[in-house]
């Protein structure tokens, strides 16, 4: 591709739900979108709900929010939409970060349903799979949106169940969410640690373990709990399922003093000033972000090999990262070695560095290009890496 090709300032059509910074796969559409607008780049934004403030620049079209009683009904109704709406307009590229099949890009941001109904038994799958017809539009959407030309897989395991399940390998590439390494720094987590800590209540001597999320049992909370122990505090960020049961728990193990069950926080990088390890061991995860934001604080992070950020994670030098939950608890306390925790953690900060947004955006634009003098030539050639 020639230099010319590479600084031409495409018009991008970029299609998402929902245009906000909450929720995983709506901050990563709202992140690299936004810096691919600050490159110069026009784009017009199809989605229902958009964020003022985070859309300023952009040429917003609405998309009608239909059948909202009914997921699979809702991301038909998008699909449905978006192509109406899309028809006969020119654009360089056409991305989407929604199930569809109009687009000449698409970022996946979850594991396949298809892979899902795989762990059903016999008789769940008759019912939930055969007899379904919910599952048989989720199936359908789903194998149209992997016609599409180039797929992007937010982690390695994301695309390994493409690979898996639908024998998809061509066109495939890896951009990872980034993270705002100016907004989640260690001098920030120095200056602010002390008071933050002191207005939580939380002792100095006390090892502060964090965990963010709002689905407990697949995030692996249940595994977590057990291994907190003396000199440990554990916060727990984020509304999850069976809230009582957790905190049963916690009883149960004799460490009522020691878990703080936070709810949802809006300032949710207060607590990891006051933070001195991130934890997060999903059971089942496409990538993590709350691993690799603990990592630009300095924080060494903990993760199960099931989370697709554990990737970027190599045990015992920039993080740990475990197999079985039954390690858990000797990691956290090795980590108990303030010592240990600040070798980690300088570790993790330079990995976090290499996986900003912005380097997120980048990728997007060279493999916008890319699309685009590959398309001219043949419209159904993948494009190799």
């Amino acid at each position: 591709m020639d230099m010319k090709a590479r600084t031409k300032k495409l018009n991008i059509a970029v299609l998402v739900k929902s245009f906000i910074t909450t929720g995983g796969s709506e901050r990563y559409a709202a992140e690299v979108t936004q810096r691919l607008l600050n490159k110069g780049h026009s784009i017009d934004l199809y989605a229902r709900v958009a964020d003022e403030e985070l859309s300023a620049g952009m040429n917003l079209h609405r998309v009608p929010n239909k059948f909202r009683f009914s997921s699979v009904l809702n991301s038909l109704s998008f699909a449905l939409e978006t192509a109406r709406m899309l028809r006969g307009k020119k654009y360089d590229v056409i991305h989407s970060h929604e199930r569809g099949y109009m687009q000449d890009i698409l970022t996946i941001h979850t594991f396949s349903y298809k892979g899902g109904t795989k762990k059903y038994s016999l008789l769940k799958k008759i019912d939930h799979v055969y007899l379904s017809p919910r599952s048989g539009l989720y199936l359908w959407l789903e194998h149209k949106q992997m016609d599409t030309p180039w797929l992007v897989a937010v982690s390695v395991a994301i695309k390994d169940d493409i690979q898996k399940y639908y024998n998809r390998n061509k066109g495939v590439f890896i951009i990872s969410p980034g993270v705002d390494t100016d907004w989640f720094h260690p001098t920030w987590v120095r200056n602010c640690r002390e008071e933050i800590r002191r207005e939580e209540r939380l002792p100095e001597d006390e090892m502060v373990v964090l965990f963010v999320g709002s689905e407990f049992r697949r995030k692996g909370l249940d595994h977590l709990i057990p291994a907190i122990s003396k000199r440990m505090r554990l916060l727990i960020l984020g509304r999850g399922e069976r809230e009582d049961h957790y905190r049963r728990l916690v009883s149960k193990y004799g460490i009522a003093d020691k878990v703080c069950f936070k709810g949802h926080i809006d300032n949710v990088r207060k607590y990891f000033a006051a933070a001195d390890v991130v934890v997060l061991p999903s059971l089942s995860e496409a990538f993590g972000m709350s691993i690799l934001e603990g990592m630009a604080c300095g924080h060494p992070v903990v993760t199960s090999s099931e989370a697709g950020v554990s990737a970027l994670v190599e045990d015992r030098v920039n993080g740990f990262t475990f197999d079985d939950p039954a390690e858990l608890p000797n990691i956290l306390r090795r980590l108990l070695d303030p010592l240990e925790r600040k070798r980690v953690g300088a570790q993790a900060r330079q990995t976090a560095e290499k996986h900003t947004w912005q380097i997120a955006a980048d990728e997007y634009e060279k493999l916008y290009h890319h699309v685009v003098e590959t398309r001219n030539s043949s419209p159904l050639r993948y494009p190799s890496k």
